[in-house]
């Protein structure tokens, strides 16, 4: 039989409060989203005054690193670099943000950050994935 490691709720709240941590220290408000490997919500967080806009988004980041097993700054790059074939694949958001996690080298989660500047949802999000590695 075999096994597979899995993404705890206590995981999932390690890597919420590093993320919460980095966007406080900055002064950002955002929305942290945490979701297993088949891309269902485990945790959730939204500082009080930031765009509700951002909880969907936040999600859908995390959503669709787990699903490509990449950031979604690799999306957000490409159509940068004009190849806009990442548009029409669904569920890729093209924006800095979404982190897959990973143990032992298998995508057990997401992560996904919404609510500031892409790069700085980036840096958020891998705030938290590197506070569980």
């Amino acid at each position: 039989m075999l096994t597979k490691p899995i993404l705890t709720l206590d995981d999932a709240k390690l890597i919420a409060a590093a993320a919460e941590t980095e966007a406080l220290a900055n002064c950002w408000g955002v929305v942290i989203a945490i979701v297993d490997d088949g891309g269902n919500l485990l945790y959730l967080q939204r500082k009080h005054d930031t765009q509700f806009g951002s909880v969907e988004t936040a999600i859908m980041k995390a959503k669709a690193a787990v699903a490509f097993k990449r950031p979604t700054k690799s999306s957000e790059d490409a159509v940068l670099s004009g190849r806009l074939i990442h548009l029409a694949l669904p569920g890729v958001i093209p924006a800095d943000g979404g982190i897959p996690i990973l143990r032992d080298d298998v995508v057990i989660g997401g992560i996904g950050v919404s609510g500031v500047r892409s790069f700085q949802d980036g840096q958020i999000a891998g705030a938290g994935v590197a506070a569980y590695k």
